[in-house]
């Protein structure tokens, strides 16, 4: 598999949290993960389809692995469910704690400026894309 030819799979921003999320992914920990739907209509992107197959990407933007989508949901963050929120592999234990380190990170500096809005924030009403994937190569 030449992962040069497909697009990447980029978890967080590069650095210490993204380290940890893609070694998750190569551990088999990580089977989930969420974004949120304003990220893609601000970015002009398409929605991910299931068995769209991606290269993840370390914080040193070297592709270290493949996954393929199984599944993509768009619901409401207080329709995420415990499977989910335990498949993230992020270790939380709750939908709470998921939520909470979650909307740590959609409320941070970062995201705000990629979503050009200093003032965004999340509600239970507020719609997420759900993934679910698995590991089809590792590098």
């Amino acid at each position: 598999m030449d992962l040069d030819d497909l697009p990447l799979a980029e978890f967080a921003f590069p650095g210490p949290l993204r380290d940890k999320l893609v070694g998750a992914i190569l551990s088999g920990a990580k089977t989930s993960t969420t974004g949120l739907l304003a990220g893609y209509e601000r970015a002009n992107e398409p929605l991910p389809e299931v068995g769209q197959l991606s290269a993840v990407v370390d914080s040193a933007g070297r592709r270290v692995a493949a996954i393929e989508l199984t599944d993509v949901r768009v619901v409401r963050l207080a329709d995420v469910d415990l499977t989910h929120a335990l498949a993230e592999g992020e270790g939380d234990e709750s939908v709470a704690q998921w939520r909470a380190g979650h909307e740590a990170f959609w409320h941070s500096a970062d995201v705000r400026a990629e979503l050009g809005d200093p003032d965004f924030t999340v509600n239970d009403d507020t719609l997420v894309v759900t993934e679910r994937f698995r590991l089809v190569h590792v590098v």
